[in-house]
């Protein structure tokens, strides 16, 4: 009797219909991989994180972001040591991936086939597949495993095409030509691992919208990036507003701290060891004088945090 059920089940799984991988991730993926989200979606399934949070994103501290994941969590979020094209610039935006690996023949076959099925151009190469559904605000993320000589994603046309389609920059984890190009787009900006003269032969796309590694940090679609001379946060979406608001109180924290030892009101240990009831009150009381217009944040939004942080 077993058995006849067994062969059963096998018979109505061979009769469902299979659906192959493609070479970019679908949308009911991309939610599984960012179920934590609550909020609104692009059509690709990722994540809409509001521009006014990527804003007041640009304003957090590297130290203030990765300090807040790691008591989350997540340890594995931050890259360093990068070659920046403007490193006076801070970068934010929503993240689109994508995963290059060394060329093989038939897999490039199998990927170019699957791309003409998903209606992608096939005339030109398959690394101007991602940059054609960028949207405005995203980051292209590359991981091109630190490949850099025959293995360079952009150049200066590409750039161009990545900041129309975005109004924004990229993250590579691999190479870029014609970097004097590539400073001539206002606006533009890009972390990567070296450049060279060389053209992309010896490297291949296969993956849109699906997890990817930067150096020693784990990316998946849909995260939000902070990046600045410092280095590299990826943020998952459903943690970025929580972030924002607790690193603009920590700052604001500073910000009282640095007056009050200025005015010599308390010692350095009073204010870099755990304050007293009588530190918190002061900086409340400070907190009530300052500026609406100033607070990075709503004064609901302050007083909400400051009030769930007591209870």
């Amino acid at each position: 009797m077993k058995t006849r059920i067994f062969l059963l089940a096998l018979f109505f799984i061979s009769c469902l219909p299979i659906r192959s991988q493609g070479v970019a991730a679908t949308t009911e993926y991309v939610k599984e991989l960012t179920s934590n989200w609550q909020g609104e979606r692009f059509d690709d399934g990722r994540p809409k994180v509001s521009d006014a949070l990527l804003e007041r994103l640009k304003k957090i501290q590297m130290e203030e972001a990765w300090g807040y994941l790691r008591n989350k969590g997540y340890n594995n979020q931050y890259d360093g040591d990068w070659e920046i094209l403007h490193p006076d610039s801070v970068m934010t935006g929503r993240v689109l991936t994508a995963q290059y690996m060394p060329l093989r023949k038939d897999y490039q076959h199998l990927v170019k086939l699957k791309g003409a099925k998903e209606k992608r151009d096939t005339l030109g190469g398959s690394n101007s597949w991602p940059i054609e559904i960028l949207r405005t605000g995203d980051v292209y993320v590359a991981d091109g495993y630190g490949r850099v000589v025959d293995g360079t994603l952009i150049g200066s046309n590409l750039g161009n095409a990545i900041y129309a389609n975005s109004n924004n920059g990229v993250i590579f984890n691999g190479g870029v030509r014609d970097v004097a190009g590539l400073m001539d787009i206002k606006g533009f900006n890009g972390w990567w691992r070296g450049q060279d003269p060389s053209y992309l032969q010896e490297e291949m796309l296969t993956g849109i919208n699906t997890p990817i590694r930067i150096g020693r940090a784990t990316v998946l679609p849909g995260d939000v990036v902070l990046a600045n001379r410092h280095g590299i946060v990826f943020v998952p979406a459903h943690l970025v507003a929580n972030l924002v608001l607790s690193s603009e109180v920590v700052a604001l924290r500073d910000q009282f701290g640095f007056q009050r030892l200025r005015e010599k009101t308390y010692t350095p240990g009073q204010i870099d060891t755990g304050w007293t009831d009588a530190i918190k009150s002061d900086f409340r009381d400070w907190l009530k004088k300052y500026p609406d217009n100033m607070l990075p944040m709503t004064r609901k939004e302050l007083n909400d945090h400051l009030n769930a942080a007591t209870n």
